[in-house]
């Protein structure tokens, strides 16, 4: 059966991500997916090479989402460093908590031809560089960059396994932490 027009790559991407979150990446198939927009498994492969690029759009699709609302989280954020990266942290950790699935993946290891190509991961990476470049100055501004991410995702990944089990409040944690990664790069700044 031919690729109705009505089927797009946006529509496969879509259908994929939604599927992504539903049944987890071992459930992600080019015949689950093909179901979900109503074409033979078959047809995919005229939008898609394979189930490593479908989980690549995927994802590439998430971390473009992903930085949009971290666009959006700097520019509605205090004018105080410490108060943005509250912002975008708190952005991150709400948006990690709607697609719990694709947010893990996107920061985890993945086969070479299922990863978010480099230039997507700029686009969207261009708050918390920014970020970065606020709390600690030009120099360290990549540095920064990865610190923030990965303590946000360490952080946000913990909490998603239930690994926070020695009691206290997770909320007053999460402050903490943030305030204490803000002063800690602010301390950097050349």
């Amino acid at each position: 059966m031919p690729t109705p027009e009505r089927t797009s790559t946006e529509q496969v991407v879509a259908e994929a991500r939604r599927i992504l979150e539903q049944r987890g990446a071992d459930g992600l198939s080019m015949q689950a997916v093909a179901a979900a927009v109503g074409v033979k498994a078959p047809s995919l492969y005229k939008r898609v090479a394979s189930r490593d690029d479908l989980l690549r759009l995927a994802l590439e699709a998430t971390a473009l989402e992903l930085g949009d609302r971290l666009d959006r989280a700097l520019a509605g954020a205090p004018a105080d460093a410490r108060g943005a990266l509250a912002a975008v942290a708190d952005a991150t950790r709400a948006y990690a908590a709607e697609v719990p699935v694709a947010f893990g993946l996107l920061f985890g290891a993945l086969p070479e031809a299922a990863r978010p190509r480099p230039e997507v991961l700029a686009s969207a990476s261009t708050a918390v560089l920014a970020l970065g470049r606020r709390l600690a100055g030009p120099d360290h501004e990549l540095a920064a960059a990865r610190t923030i991410t990965a303590w946000m995702t360490g952080f946000v990944g913990m909490q998603r396994a239930g690994a926070f089990r020695l009691g206290g409040d997770v909320e007053e944690a999460w402050r903490f932490g943030v305030d204490a990664l803000g002063a800690a790069l602010e301390a950097r700044r050349t």
